[in-house]
């Protein structure tokens, strides 16, 4: 149906009192009758939110045309519309451009019954809906039920002040959403059959009406990719295969299963096995597993601490490793000890078992010990192969086993800087030991990546995943050559992958790039050769408006190259000058090169802010001398670099104004934010999440903090090194901060405990510094919940634009005046 619009669509940019311009109507979309027969309108079911809630995903999608009861029915331009009324329902689409934070209201006139939505979630009002929108692309939905006379129809916006400015468009690209980078489909979990004929995955995402919880789906594809089987409430990464390939174990429903991947048969094993895990084959007839006893609640009044680990809440529980019979369910214990066992291999033909467990070591400098141990089943028998202070991952291989750690290992045989100089044993070598643990040779002292985990192959080779600079890459190991060969994923980041041990082994691998979302490839390791299985971007971010990125390298005053890239905003004017933010890591690991994550630089990116990402001396993945760097430095070195970086980007990108720059960072990350605080004002506003401010009091107070420290701290502690503990700790620097400064954490932060925010707080608040800070209730390190992301994600760019962009209304109408 068509007829000439008497619609009047008016929307204002300017404040109230300024008359409303009326909008072409050619830049409105309109799709009517939606169900031409439909005499009951949704508001007289009594199920109105529900029927409305579910044309809305549809509607909001970007296609041309809808199918509704066997009738296809177009979008097309409202003024191409010439029917005076029609049945059913019809719904109006506006897509618009927010340079900046806008409010305003909403104002509908002529429709009695209408639904609103801004990017698919419901306004509140009847007639008029508050509006509010952040920087970026937007789409506003109105959904109408009913109405008397088009002709009487109009939509006006009013902006809460002159800058509240709606621009309307049809642009064929669209900015980078928050939504599109949590909600998007990832494969979360991936298990490759031996002879690659099949693959499992788990693919997750998220939608608005399911809130928080993720909507996961787990498939068994054939090698076409087709799917063959599901596999509800079960994860891709507990789903383990038969050597043969012709079956393979899962839990679900509290049920241990088996099913055979020609039948499609399933069979339960065994049932309720409370905190049983890990199911793999330990040969065709059994299966070897861990076991954990959840420790008894205690005493009601106090805790008796039996050592340092007792303020981890899992210390007292046991893990254990066990054997069950597939055709009758019988259970056989392995190991049975005071101390819990954690497995790292098994060699089922030989009924041989290689375990770990920890007794208790205070000693320096690891203050921790793990012991490797070696369970002979058909013997009846156990050996200790070693401790070691310094230990990650081992596995067995040709006539001894792979061990991955520190360069300190077995009294440094992995050590190639200069002596004297203190290793950082979070950077990880790789080792080859005889069965006795007697003798050790070093297989990566001139292969700079550090080893994040690795798996061996039948023939004694490795795949390994390693942190390569800053990405996330597989290696192959050619055991016989002892050479490393990079394998070609083609991606920046491998998030997880998944091996089948054929003679040509075939590796199927998860992972992004900088600046493109995930994809699944699978990769001939004979001839090193990639394929892409499956991509998200298609799917999620088709015509999506992304970053450019270039490589920024400098080198520091010690004569060191420092590593970084830069994010400049699709379409940037670079005539003009524009706000920059510097994100730095600091600690022992580099700032990785993923599409998205906790910090999504290709984000703020969107949102209008030049990003410059740099890895501070000390990380690993570029050579145990870098590494070393971070050992007793505790924000000297990371500092400078961040300070000499920061000038040497303003010096190459001449469109950043030098006046707008903010500086962020996480954990370790958060304490150089505070450290900087104290030695530059170079910054305009400062962001430390979950930050240390106090190195005593995170060195004795954090989970972890003491262990850490033994590897940042190395041989220091505050009675013989009171220098390193109170002149480099923040808080007793805090006189010298003139930066604003936001503090995040959340309250129930095991790593870095919330106190060390509440002690810079205080400092400055005394000090009557420009500091604000936000905590996240019952949020630990990281904020994970998809409403909690969103709000954490809103709550720093705001902080931001109101620093760096004069704009304070989005953190006012957060957060208040």
């Amino acid at each position: 149906m068509k007829f000439k619009s008497a619609v009047t669509l008016l929307f204002s940019a300017m404040a109230t009192q300024l008359s409303a311009a009326p909008i072409d109507p050619a830049n409105i979309q309109f799709i009517g009758p939606i169900g031409q027969n439909i005499q009951t309108k949704p508001h007289h079911t009594g199920h109105q939110s529900a029927i409305v809630g579910n044309l809305v995903g549809k509607l909001s999608r970007d296609t041309k045309s809808l199918d509704v009861f066997g009738q296809n029915i177009t979008w097309q331009s409202l003024a191409d519309v010439n029917a005076l009324t029609m049945g059913g329902l019809q719904a109006l689409k506006i897509e618009f451009s927010a340079a900046r934070f806008v409010q305003g209201t909403l104002k509908l006139n002529g429709i009695e019954k209408a639904h609103v939505f801004l990017n698919g979630q419901p306004l509140e009002g009847s007639s008029d809906y508050k509006l509010n929108a952040v920087t970026g692309d937007h789409q506003l939905l109105i959904v109408a039920e009913q109405v008397s006379d088009w002709k009487k129809v109009a939509v006006a916006f009013n902006g809460k002040e002159a800058h509240d400015i709606l621009a309307f468009n049809n642009k064929e690209t669209k900015a980078l959403s928050a939504k599109q980078l949590f909600d998007a489909p990832t494969i979360s979990a991936l298990s490759v059959s031996p002879d690659a004929n099949y693959y499992v995955a788990t693919t997750q995402h998220y939608q608005d009406n399911q809130g928080n919880k993720a909507l996961r789906d787990t498939t068994i594809h054939n090698e076409d990719g087709e799917i063959v089987y599901r596999l509800p409430g079960v994860n891709a990464n507990a789903v383990q295969w038969r050597q043969d390939a012709k079956q393979l174990v899962f839990v679900q429903n509290k049920q241990l299963k088996t099913l055979d991947i020609k039948t499609l048969q399933e069979t339960v094993v065994a049932e309720e096995l409370a905190g049983a895990s890990g199911f793999k084959y330990f040969d065709d007839n059994s299966l070897i597993f861990t076991w954990t006893k959840q420790a008894p609640k205690g005493d009601k009044i106090v805790k008796h601490l039996k050592g340092l680990e007792d303020r981890w809440s899992y210390a007292r529980n046991k893990s254990q490793i066990f054997l069950i019979d597939i055709s009758t369910g019988l259970i056989q214990a392995v190991t049975e000890h005071d101390l819990s066992h954690s497995l790292e291999d098994f060699d089922g033909g030989n009924g041989r078992i290689l375990t770990t467990r920890y007794p208790q070591n205070y000693a320096a400098p690891h203050h921790g010990v793990t012991e490797l141990v070696e369970f002979d089943i058909k013997r009846n028998s156990q050996k200790v192969i070693g401790q070691y202070g310094t230990f990650n991952d081992a596995r067995y291989g040709n006539d001894g086993i792979y061990i991955s750690a520190g360069a300190e290992f077995n009294n440094g045989a992995g050590r190639v800087i200069a002596e004297g100089t203190l290793a950082n044993n979070y950077d990880t070598q790789l080792y080859w030991v005889n069965n006795e643990g007697a003798q050790v040779k070093a297989l990566s002292k001139q292969f700079d990546p550090s080893i994040d985990s690795f798996k061996v192959l039948k023939n004694g080779d490795l795949v390994l995943k390693v942190t390569d600079e800053d990405r996330k890459k597989l290696y192959f190991y050619d055991e016989s050559k002892r050479k490393f060969k990079a394998l070609n994923t083609k991606l920046d980041v491998v998030d997880r992958y998944s091996i089948a041990d054929k003679r040509s082994p075939i590796v199927f691998a998860t992972g992004t790039t900088a600046s493109a979302p995930q994809k699944l490839i699978q990769l001939n390791v004979k001839n090193n050769r990639a394929k892409t299985l499956w991509d998200s971007q298609p799917i999620a971010y088709k015509n999506a408006e992304i970053a450019s990125l270039e490589e920024f390298n400098f080198t520091n005053s010690a004569g060191t190259e420092i590593k970084g890239r830069v994010y400049i905003p699709h379409g940037l004017d670079k005539s003009k000058q524009h706000p920059a933010l510097i994100y730095y890591y600091g600690g022992t690991s580099p700032v990785s090169r993923g599409f998205t994550g906790r910090y999504p630089f290709n984000f703020w990116a969107t949102n209008g802010y030049v990003v410059y990402v740099l890895q501070p001396s000390g990380a690993t993945g570029f050579g145990q001398a870098f590494s070393a760097k971070h050992v007793n430095d505790w924000g000297n070195r990371a500092a400078d670099d961040i300070i000499e970086g920061t000038k040497a980007f303003l010096d190459s990108y001449q469109f950043v104004d030098k006046n707008r720059l903010g500086n962020l960072g996480a954990s370790y990350g958060g304490f150089m934010t505070m450290t900087l605080a104290t030695k530059t004002d170079m910054f305009s506003a400062s962001i430390s999440h979950a930050g240390i401010s106090n190195l005593t009091s995170y060195w004795g107070h954090g989970w972890w903090g003491y262990l850490y420290s033994s590897e940042a701290s190395k041989n220091s502690y505050p009675w013989n090194n009171t220098k390193l503990y109170s002149a480099q700790s923040p808080v007793f620097n805090a006189d010298k901060v003139k930066t604003p400064l936001l503090l995040i954490h959340g309250d129930a932060d095991t790593n870095v405990p919330v106190g060390e925010s509440h002690i810079m707080y205080t400092a400055l608040k005394l000090l009557n510094q420009d500091v604000e800070m936000i905590e996240y209730k019952g949020a630990d390190h990281q904020i994970f919940a998809r409403d909690r992301r969103f709000q954490w994600w809103d709550t720093m760019l705001a902080y931001f634009d109101k620093h760096l962009k004069d704009e304070p209304q989005w953190w006012q109408h957060m957060y208040g005046k």
